[in-house]
């Protein structure tokens, strides 16, 4: 999984066409099998999605200063190879998976 991670975030075009085909996946998911709306769907994956990217922005993170490679003018705790797409496509991932269970609980919860 982690390779087809790493060869799908080669570029951004693939990295943004991955993000949009599970997004859309997702949020026609949720829409066709909780029968909630396409708006509400996708405000839902929005906010799921911008909480857990910055809960996986920390994961693999090596400063400058750690990998030995201190660029001169920058800080020095500074990511080194912050590995952004990749990033985004673990956090389509985990957000796709998360919206489908919050909307399944939902009608537990008397929403």
């Amino acid at each position: 999984m982690i390779r087809l991670v790493k060869a799908l975030a080669a570029s951004f075009w693939s990295t943004l066409a991955v993000v949009v085909v599970i997004s859309a996946i997702a949020i026609a998911v949720v829409v066709n099998a909780f029968g909630l709306r396409v708006a509400g769907g996708l405000a839902l994956y929005f906010v799921i999605w911008w909480i857990l990217l910055f809960a996986v922005l920390p994961f693999g993170v090596r400063s400058q200063a750690e990998s030995g490679e201190v660029t001169a003018g920058t800080e020095p705790g500074a990511p080194s190879a912050p590995g952004l797409q990749e990033k985004a496509i673990w956090t389509t991932l985990v957000a796709s998976v998360v919206l489908v269970v919050v909307t399944a609980v939902f009608p537990l919860a008397g929403l």
